[in-house]
C-alpha cells in the first residue's frame, strides 16, 4: 500500500500508510498523520464519498493538521487502494451498506483507537455521510461530533433522471433478475471523475478538478466507474432508512451538515429536511457551490472552514 505523490498534489509529510483487514479479512488501505501545530485537538477521522481516494484529500488533510488535528483516513471497500469487490475493478459495487459499517468498526478498532489521540471527530462526504449517520444512531459511538459535507440522504432528481420511486423499483427489479453486478447506466472505459471539466457536476474549480484528474492519469487503478445495480439498490435502501421521519430524532451525536446550493448529485432539500428534525445538529447552506465542497473554489471553502472552526472551537491563530 502506498500513496501517489504529484508535484501539484504532494503527500503531506510524515504519513503512516498501510492496510487493515476489513470485516471479511480483505485489505483496506489507510493513512494516518499527526498534527503539525498545537494545541493538539484530537483526531479527525476523514471518510470519503463514493469513488474517491485518499490522495484527493491531501489539501484537506494539510488544512486539518494545521488546525491541531491528527488525521486518520481510509479508502472504502471497492474503491481507491482498497479491496475491489468484483473482478471488473472499475465497477462500484456493494451488496448492503452494513458492509461499510463493519469496515468502519474495524478501522476504528484496529487503526484509530490504538494509536490516534482522542477526542475523535468524524468528517465525511456524500456517501461517507450516509454511512456515518447510520453509525450515529448506534450505542457506544467513538465520535464526539460529526461534520458532514453534502451527505447522501437522497439522490438529486437531476442525477436520477426519473422519479425516485421508479428508479428504486428499477434497481430492485433488475437485482432480482440477476443483474446486481451490472452497471446501472453505462459501461465506461474510464473513471467517472476523468470526464470533461465543462459541465461537470462536482466542482467549479478547474485547478482542483485538474489536480484530481492528474492523480488518476498516473494511477488509474484508483479510479471507479458508475455504480452497479446492486450498489444502487443498497443506496436507495440506506437512503430510505435515514430519511424515515423517526431516524433523525435518534441521532444523539452533535452533527454539523453542509449542503451545496447547486448540488446535482445528492438532494439538498433532503439534507435541509433532515436537519430540521435533528435534536443536536445544524445546517450550513453554501449557495452557488457544487457537490464537492472541499474540492471547490476558495470562496466556498473559506465559508466551510469558517463554520468548521467555530463549531470545533479552533482559534484564528491556530488555523
Amino acid at each position: 500500500m502506498e500513496l501517489i505523490s504529484l508535484a501539484k498534489n504532494p503527500v503531506p509529510s510524515g504519513p503512516v500508510v498501510g492496510a487493515f483487514d476489513g470485516y471479511d479479512g480483505k485489505p483496506m488501505r489507510y493513512a494516518v498523520w499527526q498534527a503539525t501545530r498545537g494545541p493538539r485537538r484530537g483526531t479527525i477521522c476523514l471518510f470519503q464519498g463514493r469513488g474517491e481516494f485518499i490522495e484527493k484529500y491531501f489539501e484537506t488533510i494539510a488544512d486539518l493538521r494545521g488546525r491541531g488535528f491528527a488525521v486518520a483516513t481510509c479508502d472504502w471497500r471497492g474503491q481507491g487502494g482498497s479491496h475491489r469487490v468484483l473482478k471488473e475493478a472499475m465497477k462500484g459495487h456493494i451488496k448492503n451498506f452494513t458492509e461499510y459499517e463493519k469496515d468502519l468498526f474495524r478501522f476504528m478498532k484496529d487503526i484509530v483507537l490504538p494509536d490516534c489521540p482522542p477526542p475523535y471527530f468524524a468528517m465525511a462526504h456524500s456517501m461517507g455521510g450516509n454511512i456515518l449517520l447510520r453509525h450515529a444512531v448506534k450505542p457506544g459511538s467513538w465520535f464526539d461530533r460529526m461534520i458532514l459535507t453534502a451527505p447522501m440522504l437522497a439522490f438529486a432528481d437531476e442525477r436520477i433522471g426519473y422519479p425516485q420511486n421508479l428508479a428504486r423499483a428499477y434497481a430492485e427489479t433488475l437485482a432480482i433478475a440477476g443483474m446486481s453486478n451490472s452497471y446501472s447506466y453505462r459501461d465506461p472505459n474510464q473513471a467517472e471523475s476523468t470526464e470533461k471539466f465543462e459541465g461537470n457536476p462536482i466542482t467549479t474549480d478547474r485547478e482542483r478538478w485538474s489536480r484530481n484528474r492528474a492523480v488518476l492519469e498516473v494511477a488509474p487503478q484508483l479510479g471507479l466507474g458508475p455504480p452497479t445495480i446492486g450498489w444502487l439498490k443498497a443506496a436507495f435502501r440506506s437512503n430510505a432508512t435515514i430519511t424515515n421521519p423517526d431516524f433523525a430524532a435518534n441521532v444523539k451525536i452533535p452533527v454539523m451538515m453542509f449542503a451545496a446550493g447547486k448540488d446535482t448529485i445528492v438532494s439538498t432539500r433532503a439534507i435541509e429536511d433532515f436537519a430540521t428534525r435533528l435534536k443536536v445538529g445544524n445546517l450550513v447552506l453554501i449557495p452557488g457551490c457544487q457537490h464537492e465542497i472541499l474540492q471547490e473554489r476558495d470562496v466556498f471553502r473559506q465559508r466551510f472552514w469558517a463554520a468548521f472552526d467555530a463549531y470545533l472551537g479552533v482559534s484564528k491563530l491556530a488555523a
